[in-house]
């Protein structure tokens, strides 16, 4: 392996990434929130003017789909950097790694029943455990599975776009949506136990199916792809290629783009629930190409005076990336359902992509604030106590 560079000498460019990719997956979650009828292609009753319609048809194009994938992506990179640490400091990594999935794994299912049913927190846990059976697999190796991972699993999706047109949608879907889009209305807007009993009844019924067989094979894809170019320090200067940076633009986003607006149009509520699969694997094959199409644009950015000032506001949002994913869960309950204000299926696409703008400025300032003050974010202080098997510095003053 090459050599890593020292945990305590922390990559900005790559904390800031990830607070990118934070804020669009902010923007994502927010929708499923606010709307039962979000990403269902079946057309919401009251949220169906033009421009509810453009705005869910934008987040579909440039924000569905792609930015779990460049967070999966980081969590390979960082894994690398684990194992150097674990390396550094004479420690087993095996059982380190272990006991981290093990507490990502508890605060997933804590996260699913509790606030957002759509976690992907115990998808992580699970697919770690083939990350770690990998952890000394060849960089090449992995990037070439990577992407026969991504070529299969959209390949098979495809298939069953295909087949989808010999077997019509059945009678009724759509009448039958709308009466589970009323009972979830309900329960949202109840108590808090009705909350949780809902988050439950969708994970058991659909949610894992996605999760597993939609996320799953691309999560893993995204891990080894992080994993391969954390074995090379791809990340640790990455302007030092600057052309490699301006060809995966080059390479990716125009077929990036295409796809996923393949993919946003066929989910518009007049194309028909039968272009749905083939649309869904359009935008699986060349969503990893519009990810990393992103990172490329986003480390080329912060080479300029506007990337850069945004990139130090991104920074610290990203070193406390998973208190921030889990506040922002917490904040939404609040909002939408019977933890709080009980806004569910009341609240416009556009409202609700400026509320997630605003809860995404708020923790910028408030993770910086933290930072200044604080080693770790307070979910990243558990989740490495946990790891490494005793208490780390909580004020930055012991770190240092």
């Amino acid at each position: 392996m090459t050599a890593a560079i020292d945990a305590r000498e922390r990559l900005a460019q790559v904390d800031a990434l990830r607070g990118f990719a934070l804020f669009g997956i902010l923007v994502v979650n927010i929708g499923v929130f606010s709307s039962p009828f979000y990403g269902a292609g079946v057309p919401d009753p009251v949220y169906s003017r033009p421009l509810d319609l453009t705005v869910n048809w934008l987040i579909a194009w440039l924000f569905e789909t792609k930015f779990y994938l460049l967070f999966s992506f980081l969590f390979g990179y960082s894994f690398t950097l684990q194992m150097a640490a674990a390396e550094r400091s004479q420690a087993a990594f095996a059982p380190r790694f272990l006991r981290r999935l093990a507490g990502l794994a508890a605060l997933g299912l804590a996260h699913a029943v509790l606030f957002y049913q759509g976690d992907i927190l115990v998808t992580y846990a699970l697919l770690g455990l083939a990350l770690l059976l990998c952890r000394r697999m060849d960089p090449r190796r992995a990037l070439r599975g990577a992407l026969w991972l991504i070529v299969l699993a959209a390949s098979i999706w495809a298939i069953l776009g295909a087949l989808s047109f010999l077997e019509p949608v059945q009678a009724g879907y759509a009448a039958q949506y709308k009466a589970d889009a009323l009972a979830s209305i309900e329960a949202y807007r109840g108590t808090i136990g009705s909350t949780i009993a809902q988050h439950i009844k969708e994970l058991t019924e659909t949610i894992w199916f996605m999760v597993l067989f939609v996320q799953g094979p691309f999560v893993l894809a995204m891990f080894l792809a992080g994993y391969a170019l954390g074995r090379r320090n791809a990340l640790a200067d990455p302007w030092r290629h600057p052309r490699a940076l301006w060809l995966l633009c080059a390479l990716g986003l125009l077929p990036g783009l295409a796809g996923s607006a393949v993919y946003a149009t066929t989910s518009l509520p007049w194309v028909g629930a039968a272009w749905e699969l083939p649309g869904l694997a359009a935008d699986l094959l060349t969503a990893p190409l519009l990810s990393m199409s992103y990172a490329a644009a986003f480390l080329l950015a912060l080479r300029t005076r506007a990337g850069g000032r945004a990139g130090a506001w991104l920074a610290p949002a990203g070193r406390m990336a998973l208190t921030n994913y889990l506040m922002q869960s917490v904040v939404c309950a609040f909002l939408f359902t019977g933890w709080g204000l009980r806004l569910f299926a009341s609240v416009s696409p556009l409202a609700a992509f400026c509320i997630a703008v605003a809860i995404f400025a708020a923790q910028l300032p408030l993770s910086a604030w933290w930072l200044r003050s604080h080693a770790y974010g307070p979910v990243e202080w558990f989740l490495r106590a946990l790891t490494i098997g005793a208490w780390p510095a909580w004020r930055r003053a012991q770190a240092d």
